[in-house]
């Protein structure tokens, strides 16, 4: 039989957990420094993104690569935070399961830990919306609407365009508002896509939205695994 842990030092042990847990959640306010190897990942991505712009002043596309290059390594410190406070946070929780003996205890174990893993995320939120609107306002000082889209496509990988564009092969009879419902959740998607911080994470944003449209077409009566197929079969010819 498992020993039972006298309820003084049960309770220390739960005011312990939710007091390092915590602790790990507002170090996610403080991301890491950016190391030199990823700094250099950041300039080469920006650079990419800016010479698609074809800007004609040099110096204002050095200025523009600087301002890409400096969100994508601001995006990877919020990010590096995010994971190591949330690993440290599953770690602690790990440890304090091992040493509690009844379920009771555990059960509110686990739910200080999913407390402190969403506090963790929430704020990780914040701070990705707050340095978004940072960011764009710092492009359009140097871009116009359209550049910005640009950008917008060139962290994205492109997906807006070349998903819209199927959309509108596809299914060339959507209604304009159906058209401008699709185009809004794409740019939705866009826009969370932007902060991700990995390719799955981008792409996953972009199926999450996807989905949304296929269940929205769906009720309007369009089928669309007919219609995608139609559409590829129409490509190999």
């Amino acid at each position: 039989m498992k020993p039972i842990l006298p309820i003084a030092v049960l309770g220390a042990s739960l005011i312990l957990f939710v007091v390092v847990s915590l602790t790990r959640a507002d170090d996610a306010a403080a991301p890491a420094a950016v190391p030199d190897d990823y700094a250099s990942v950041a300039a080469g991505r920006a650079a990419r993104i800016v010479a698609a712009l074809a800007l004609a002043d040099t110096t204002q596309s050095e200025r523009v690569t600087r301002i890409v290059a400096e969100q994508y390594a601001k995006l990877h410190a919020i990010h590096e935070a995010r994971d190591a406070s949330l690993a440290a946070v599953k770690a602690d929780a790990e440890v304090l399961a091992r040493t509690l003996a009844t379920e009771p205890a555990k059960k509110t174990a686990e739910v200080d830990a999913e407390a402190a893993r969403r506090r963790i995320l929430d704020e990780t939120t914040a701070r990705l919306y707050d340095l978004h609107a940072e960011y764009l306002a710092r492009l359009a000082v140097e871009l116009t609407p359209a550049q910005v889209d640009q950008v917008k496509d060139g962290m994205t990988y492109g997906v807006l365009p070349n998903t819209w564009r199927g959309y509108q092969e596809m299914l060339p009879q959507m209604t304009d508002e159906q058209r401008r419902q699709v185009l809004a959740w794409l740019i939705e998607a866009r826009e969370h896509a932007m902060d991700g911080s990995t390719s799955e994470e981008k792409h996953g944003w972009f199926g999450k939205y996807k989905g949304r449209i296929t269940n929205y077409l769906a009720a309007a009566g369009y089928d669309l695994k007919a219609a995608e197929k139609v559409w590829l079969d129409s490509k190999k010819k």
